[in-house]
């Protein structure tokens, strides 16, 4: 991973030098990069209300897809005696399983104590004493790696008891995951924590003020709390002035596909498409073009060529139609079938719902089962107007408990938009055109 400038990597230049000595940052390597200064300074010399300006100032949008500004969701917490007796909780969200997004893998298993000190100054913002990394459970790698920087932490005073010899404390741990893609929606990741079925809760209440078991809860993505210490060590403004375009800070940008370099880059918020595809991700490989890209995952809106001078900030992204989401760029070349890519997506959201809501539960599988009918050669005149009414139900906000069925119609009637001519061609032809070799 690299950066376009030296001077703006707050969350990888330690990694890139861990890397050229083929491991993780130890402890050593992060302290003395000035790691754990920010929450001393944090929790030995400012207000936790203070710590929520600065975050808040810093305008810093959560990394993990909505883009909700971080500081403002911390003050929802209630404070002092308005919080009532009993625990409150600072859970990350690191069950990453949104398709096609690696970003906070590489860093949990590269630069865990930077997470664990984003956990130390969020868990002192908002006061909570108990702190979970709620990790997928196929990241062996990145849990180990976790627990054995919560240990070295506590070894040294920065986890447990009065924390850096203040009156403040807390515990962290590892929780791995069952795995499922709705532990996404943040009450289902607290519910399944809680050892329930990983399914949406009612809100209101909302978790910052009832949440895990009951008590006031934050729940943030791995990357929106490893940009906290380089906040708090060098200031909203400074964080500002990274970005640019109209958000602010860096972002970890994935480009996956047929690319000659397909990775992890650290770049200002508001990079264009064009300059991550091009310029980091190398461009195509030899023989193959650009039909499409889902910007920030698999529950993301097509772009598609027109799109790539697009700053990769959250409102260019949505404006044009999509989301930015993770940030993680899947490219669609013209060896793809969109047909078929359409087909594996919903099967994966098919699977992926949690069963509550009969939209979701029996629309998904349906629809796929309507594209495979497409792919396969059944395809009927007046399938994709059937294809749209139903995505358009199913897709509707309100229509279903959470936000599942939403985001998986949204690449599905994407395809729908820019790659009709496509989907026609697979009922006028009795399949798919790619497949029996001829012009789609």
């Amino acid at each position: 991973m690299r950066c376009s400038r030296a001077m703006n990597k707050p969350l990888t230049e330690r990694i890139d030098a861990a890397e050229g000595s083929g491991g993780r940052v130890s402890l050593d390597a992060y302290e003395r990069a000035d790691g754990y200064s920010a929450a001393r300074a944090a929790i030995t010399s400012m207000t936790p209300e203070e710590v929520q300006g600065v975050v808040k100032d810093a305008n810093l949008r959560g990394r993990g897809g909505a883009g909700f500004p971080t500081g403002v969701k911390w003050s929802f917490v209630p404070m002092g005696d308005a919080a009532g007796p009993g625990h409150k909780y600072l859970v990350c969200n690191a069950d990453e399983m949104e398709p096609g997004t690696f970003k906070d893998r590489y860093l949990m298993e590269n630069d865990p104590h930077l997470l664990i000190e984003g956990m130390l100054i969020g868990a002192y913002a908002i006061q909570a004493d108990r702190g979970y990394i709620f990790i997928r459970g196929e990241y062996h790698d990145a849990a180990r790696r976790l627990e054995q920087a919560i240990a070295e932490a506590r070894a040294k005073g920065y986890v447990g008891d009065q924390v850096f010899g203040s009156s403040f404390s807390v515990e962290l741990a590892v929780h791995r995951s069952g795995g499922r893609y709705i532990c996404g929606e943040e009450t289902a990741l607290l519910n399944a924590l809680e050892g329930k079925r990983a399914e949406p809760r009612t809100k209101p209440p909302f978790p910052p003020v009832s949440g895990a078991w009951g008590r006031p809860t934050i729940v943030n993505n791995v990357e929106t709390l490893c940009n906290v210490p380089a906040i708090l060590r060098n200031g909203a403004a400074w964080y500002h002035a990274l970005g640019v375009g109209e958000d602010a800070g860096t972002k970890v940008f994935g480009v996956s596909g047929r690319v000659r370099n397909p990775g992890l880059w650290e770049l200002p918020m508001g990079t264009p498409i064009r300059e991550l595809l091009e310029v980091h991700a190398g461009g195509m490989q030899d023989g193959f073009e650009l039909r499409g890209i889902l910007p920030g995952g698999a529950s993301t809106d097509f772009l598609t060529a027109e799109h790539l001078d697009l700053p990769m900030d959250y409102g260019p992204i949505q404006a044009a139609g999509s989301r930015l989401g993770t940030g993680t760029m899947i490219v669609i070349d013209d060896s793809v079938c969109i047909v078929d890519l359409s087909r594996n997506l919903q099967h994966f959201f098919a699977q992926e719902s949690c069963g509550f809501c009969t939209p979701c539960r029996e629309g998904l599988p349906w629809i796929e089962q309507l594209l495979a009918d497409i792919e396969e050669g059944r395809g009927q005149p007046g399938d994709l107007e059937l294809l749209e009414k139903n995505a358009e139900f199913i897709g509707a906000p309100g229509n279903t408990f959470c936000l599942h069925a939403t985001g998986a119609m949204e690449p599905m009637n994407s395809a729908l938009k820019y790659f009709r001519a496509e989907f026609e061609a697979h009922i006028e032809q009795g399949g798919c055109p790619l497949r029996h070799g001829k012009a789609g």
